[in-house]
Order: structure tokens, then C-alpha cells, then sequence
């Protein structure tokens, strides 16, 4: 019995550190994914909003993520401003690194020199209040508008920003524990519509061009070459990519795996025709991102264009783009901003692409960004928003249609931003929401228009 015992511990231990040598040596992807998101978001919320690291591994990463994901341990290097993730303490390292004016980046090793950040302006101190925003600090409440964005049935659960702007100022705005108008907040998908404006800046600079074709060069020899500029902008590439966020799938493995993310997404062969089909792609809007970074002489000055041609402009001096290990902005995905600066970049929206006295899209572009494609069946504009909602009832029969007008910017988790320019109203709702949840926004939008109309 003694020797069997033996044998069997033998084998026992023998199999653990198979298991532990197998974690170290070559653990599954979706491991690799579980670290590199985690420390991706610690990083981001560290190093630009300011948050507990423990606390933001423990509410935005495992709370609402995968079960796996609860056994995820994170160590923060507050001198060289890097996190690493690990599940079990040890296996499947991911990595993050900050760079001043670009955020965080997620890296495959823990090679952090990738390339230097840039210079940026510090975040602005609170407003005046007795000066409106957007120039100063200071809020024309709507008391019948405040009482509904203070009640947690309308903004759902995990909500941490509301504000809303009617005529230019702010009206209404309220804030979850823990965040205030301080917080930069991720916009995840949202920053799409961002990337589209910048496009819109170049195509203004006669930089790029809504038909052109044979935008990569390694499509000029196969049918990706006829793929335009506006079938990227419309999600009507054709070309095939995974938006499955549940597993290993090209969006996840894009994010977090891979080191150059608009050639990961170049990469990908055609399965439609371009122009006929759409097919909701984070990659083909990061893939943007290196389109219009390339209309520059160099990486260096494309880095700070955001901030100079659109950022500062509009008085956005909190927000953040935040580009991949190769140095391309993450446009699909990795934009923070306090509350009150996505506002300002809905206002922007809402007035056509102008700012004060200045036109600063062309003047027909935020008009071409809302039209809803055939390809989508009208769900989606030809520049990165969303339309179909403003078709439709909110949640009852009873309930008003919401204007013919609306479009949306909306991102994971619950971010969204309505602008309907008929009614000169944005409705910011920004929080971590999982689609579970089946918390429904239109509600809370549908009794905003109700009040103000």
C-alpha cells in the first residue's frame, strides 16, 4: 500500500508540474488574452484616470468578464509605469506600458522601450462655473431632465456618467460613486466615431478621398483593391473578421495579441464583395487609423495630430487616443475622456463638424457619417455611427418614436451618445453595463426628448 501511495504521489506530482510547465511554456491563447486585456485596463485606469489598481481589476476586469478571469493577479511598477498580469500568479504574462500622451499600450514580452510618448497638456483645472460650458464650468439645469438622469431604473445599472446638452450647454449631469467630472472614461467603440473625424480632417486637407481604391499595398494585385475608403468608413469592407468578444476571435486576438494591429486586420481576405454586406469590424477602423496616419510625412507628426487638429480645438484636454505596440492608433477602441469631453465631442458632432466659428470637417461630412447604408439595412450610418434605433419605439407602445434624425455613437459595456440635431440635443450615458444585463438606454433617451420638446 505504502509503495502505492508513493507511486501515486509520483504521479500526481508528476502531472501538476506537467500542467504548471504547460501554463509557463506555452499556455492557451485565451489565457494570453485574459492577461493582456487585464493588464491593459489596469494600466489605462492607473496611469490616466487615476483609479485603484485593485479595485479596477476587481470591478472593470473580473467582475463582468470571463469566470477565468477571477484568477488574474496584477503587479504595478509605478516608476517605470508598466503592469503585468498574470493568471494563477504565474502563468501567461501580459503586459502594458504607459507613454505620456499615448496611454497604454499592450505588449506580447516585457520589452517596454517600444517608442517614447508625446508631450501633452496637462488636464485643465475645474472651471469657472460662472461661466456656461463649454467655454467655463457652469451647467443650465433642467430640473425635469436632472430628475430623470438621477433615477437608476432610467440610466441602468454600473451607469457613471450622464450628461446632457440642449442648445450648447449642459443641462443635466450626474455621476456613480467613485467618478466625477474629473474621471477619464473609456469610450471603447465610441472612439470609432472619433477616427472617422479625423478621416474627415484629412479628406478637408485633400489628404484622402472617399472613392480611392488600392488603399494597402498589399492589395493592389487581388480584389481587395477596389475596397474604398468609404466602404471602411461604412463596415462594408467584405473582408472577413470575427467581432465574437466571447472567445478568441479576431477582435480579441487584435487587441491583445498581436503587435501591429492594422496589418493583422489588412491581412484578412474578402469574403463579400465590397460595398454589398455589412459586417460590424473593429479591425477595418483600426485599419483607418494607419490610412490616415500614413497621409504624413512621419509617424512623429501624425502622433499629434489628434490633439492639435481636433482635441484642442474643442477643448478636449483630457482625452487620450491610445495607439498599439507599432505606434497606430487603437481607433477602434481606446479613446478616454472625461464625460464632459465626449459631451464636447457630441456637440461637435451635433453641429456639423464646427466649432464656435470654425468649420473644421468638411461641410457635408457629419451629414455623410449619419446616412444610413443599404448594405446595413439602415442600421448603420457611412461614417462609424449607429441609426437604426432612431426608427424604432423605445420600450412600450405608448412610448414617442424617437426622431428620424438620431444617430449614435455607442460602445462596449454601455457607453452611447445620441445626437439628434433637430432637437440641438446629446444625451452622454457612459458606465460598465454588460448587454446581459439587458438594460435598454433608449428609455432613458426617449423621456430626455419627451422633457425637452
Amino acid at each position: 500500500m505504502r509503495k502505492i501511495m508513493t507511486w501515486m504521489l509520483g504521479l500526481t506530482t508528476a502531472a501538476i508540474a506537467a500542467i504548471v510547465g504547460w501554463l509557463v511554456i506555452a499556455p492557451p491563447e485565451l489565457l494570453r488574452v485574459g492577461d493582456g486585456y487585464a493588464a491593459k485596463i489596469v494600466c489605462s485606469n492607473v496611469f490616466i484616470a487615476g483609479r485603484d489598481a485593485e479595485t479596477v481589476l476587481a470591478e472593470d476586469v473580473q467582475a463582468p468578464g470571463h469566470p477565468l478571469l477571477r484568477f488574474v493577479r496584477v503587479s504595478v511598477d509605478v516608476a517605470r509605469k508598466t503592469v503585468t498580469a498574470r493568471i494563477f500568479g504565474f502563468a501567461a504574462p501580459g503586459h502594458a506600458v504607459y507613454r505620456e500622451g499615448l496611454g497604454c499600450t499592450t505588449l506580447s514580452d516585457d520589452r517596454f522601450a517600444a517608442f517614447p510618448g508625446i508631450q501633452r497638456e496637462r488636464r485643465r483645472a475645474q472651471s469657472d462655473s460662472a461661466v456656461f460650458w463649454p467655454e467655463g464650468g457652469g451647467i443650465v439645469r433642467n430640473a425635469a431632465v436632472q430628475a430623470l438622469i438621477e433615477d437608476p431604473a432610467l440610466t441602468g445599472p454600473g451607469m457613471r456618467a450622464t450628461v446632457v446638452v440642449r442648445g450648447g450647454r449642459i443641462i443635466a449631469e450626474t455621476y456613480g460613486k467613485g467618478f466625477s467630472q474629473g474621471t477619464p472614461l473609456l469610450g471603447w467603440s465610441m472612439t470609432k466615431s472619433v477616427t472617422a473625424a479625423l478621416v474627415g480632417l484629412r479628406i478637408k486637407d485633400g489628404r484622402m478621398a472617399l472613392d480611392a481604391t488600392d488603399l494597402v499595398a498589399e492589395w493592389r494585385d487581388d480584389a481587395r483593391s477596389k475596397i474604398t475608403l468609404s466602404d471602411l468608413l461604412a463596415m462594408q469592407s467584405g473582408l472577413e473578421f470575427n467581432e465574437d468578444y466571447g472567445d478568441v476571435a479576431d477582435v480579441t486576438r487584435m487587441l491583445y495579441l498581436e503587435s501591429d494591429m492594422a496589418a493583422f486586420a489588412a491581412g484578412k481576405p474578402l469574403v463579400a464583395k465590397p460595398g454589398e454586406r455589412f459586417s460590424y469590424s473593429s479591425g477595418t477602423t483600426t485599419l483607418l487609423s494607419r490610412l490616415w496616419m500614413n497621409t504624413f510625412s512621419s509617424q512623429r507628426i501624425a502622433l499629434t495630430f489628434p490633439r492639435a487638429a481636433l482635441f484642442r480645438p474643442l477643448g478636449m484636454t483630457s482625452a487620450v487616443l491610445e495607439t498599439d505596440a507599432h505606434g497606430t492608433f487603437v481607433g477602434s477602441s481606446y479613446m478616454y475622456a472625461t464625460a464632459r469631453d465626449w459631451a464636447r465631442f457630441s456637440l461637435f458632432l451635433l453641429r456639423g463638424g464646427r466649432w464656435n466659428d470654425r468649420q473644421l470637417l468638411p461641410d457635408d461630412f457629419v451629414s455623410f457619417m449619419a446616412r444610413p447604408t443599404a448594405a446595413s439595412g439602415g442600421r448603420y450610418g457611412s461614417g462609424q455611427v449607429w441609426t437604426e434605433a432612431g426608427r424604432a419605439k423605445a420600450a412600450d407602445p405608448g412610448d414617442i418614436l424617437l426622431p428620424d434624425d438620431a444617430f449614435w455613437m455607442q460602445g462596449h459595456d454601455g457607453q452611447m451618445a445620441l445626437m439628434v440635431p433637430s432637437l440641438d440635443l446629446a444625451v452622454l450615458r457612459m458606465g460598465l453595463t454588460p448587454s446581459r444585463l439587458g438594460y435598454d438606454v433608449r428609455q432613458l433617451e426617449a423621456k430626455i426628448i419627451e422633457a425637452v420638446r
